[in-house]
């Protein structure tokens, strides 16, 4: 009995040192919407959701914001959460305070004039850290702008690299950005060939908002990600973007401007993930989040993700964005 209760106290003590065992992670990304503090930082341009700002964001209402991204995180229960438009590490201590599941937290303040970063939730208990870092994004325009977070991790014992994105916006004319988003295109496009080159069958997963459609030069021509999986395979691009049922789909839409039905939202693969050696991308797990009660219905925004802020006023939804997720597995 003695030497029963020895081998399993040895088997708790070890397994706490190292992460669990579980075939399938789930992987999901989300634009949660301008989550900011009450706090006016002198060093961003955040005046207007701090207290007495613009909006006029109280307590109530920065709890009513963490409380619905908590329900729809919930819902999800992603092992590994990409997030943009969290304003800083204490927000994101926030959030995970209120989810069900312990997360930790991979976090780096970008040098982005509003203060809005990307970050990284993971459960460690799976997935295990070697390397975290930023790239820096260098506009033509000079204007500092969101970094991307590169994260090197294992799971199953198998390395996984993993890109959060939040490419420049189309603020201030569609035409005049593109030279943004392809500098942000370029800068991941370097890391991801950097990789590749040491390892043509490295397990890549991108991750992002990159305010741009699939079909956009952004994303096919200077990351070189085709909605074709057989133009990866044949190496007529480099990297597979799995969103293809959702573009221009109604029904399953990650984002929604002058009535027209987007992805904005991204989940793009490397062909490590499809070769069936290591980690592999689950079949049909690839989703857009959503359901009714996350969408707005009838008039003008039928359809539209059911958002938080409409300006100034407070709708109280969860985001302007549907949270998009996949699973893979370890063979």
């Amino acid at each position: 009995m003695k030497a029963r209760q020895l081998v399993l106290s040895l088997l708790i003590i070890f397994s706490g040192n190292s992460p669990a065992f579980a075939k399938s992670i789930k992987i999901a990304f989300w634009n949660v919407e301008n989550l900011f503090d009450l706090k006016n930082d002198p060093n961003t341009n955040d005046d207007e959701f701090a207290l007495g700002g613009r909006k006029n964001v109280t307590e109530n209402i920065y709890n009513l914001k963490l409380e619905n991204l908590t329900e729809i995180i919930n819902k999800m229960n992603p092992d590994v959460l990409g997030l943009c438009e969290i304003e800083n590490r204490f927000v994101l201590e926030e959030l995970n305070q209120a989810v069900k599941r312990d997360y930790s937290i991979i976090h780096y303040d970008s040098p982005d004039k509003r203060g809005i970063d990307v970050a990284l939730l993971y459960d460690s208990k799976l997935l295990e850290i070697t390397e975290s870092k930023v790239l820096t994004v260098l506009l033509p325009t000079k204007i500092p702008t969101r970094d991307i977070l590169y994260v090197k991790a294992k799971f199953s014992k198998i390395e996984l690299n993993l890109f959060v994105n939040h490419w420049p916006s189309k603020y201030g004319g569609a035409e005049k950005s593109i030279p943004l988003r392809a500098a942000a295109a370029k800068t991941l496009r370097k890391k991801v060939n950097s990789i590749l080159s040491k390892n043509p069958k490295a397990e890549i997963i991108i991750m992002g908002d990159l305010n741009d459609e699939p079909i956009d030069p952004s994303i096919t021509i200077h990351l070189g990600a085709s909605m074709q999986k057989t133009k990866m395979v044949n190496h007529e691009s480099i990297l597979w973007n799995v969103m293809q049922p959702w573009h221009r789909n109604p029904e399953g839409s990650t984002y929604k401007y002058d009535g027209i039905d987007m992805v904005y939202d991204h989940l793009i693969v490397s062909e490590g993930l499809i070769d069936n050696i290591g980690l592999k991308l689950v079949p049909n797990s690839v989703g857009v989040f959503s359901g009714k009660k996350y969408r707005q219905h009838g008039g003008k925004y039928d359809g539209y993700p059911f958002r938080f802020w409409a300006g100034s006023r407070v709708l109280g939804g969860y985001s302007d964005h549907m949270p998009i997720y996949l699973k893979i597995e370890s063979e």
